[in-house]
């Protein structure tokens, strides 16, 4: 369902900012958690994006260092 994708992916990006912001690297599972709580499947597309997001990074990361040379 697109609406329960559109929302985990705004809640992650929100969380993923937060966390390099605060430093705090256990929000994205106190979110998941509340999210759980009432929708596990609002929980595993979180959980989904946040994963998706991480490892977009890390590509577009090691792809600017080789670029650099």
């Amino acid at each position: 369902m697109a609406l329960t994708e559109d929302m985990a992916d705004e809640i992650a990006l929100l969380a993923l900012e937060d966390e390099k912001r605060s430093g705090d690297e256990t929000i994205i599972a106190q979110v998941a958690e509340i999210l759980g709580a009432s929708s596990q499947t609002l929980q595993e597309a979180f959980l989904t994006s946040v994963r998706v997001r991480r490892a977009e990074k890390r590509a577009r990361d090691m792809l600017a260092a080789r670029a650099k040379g």
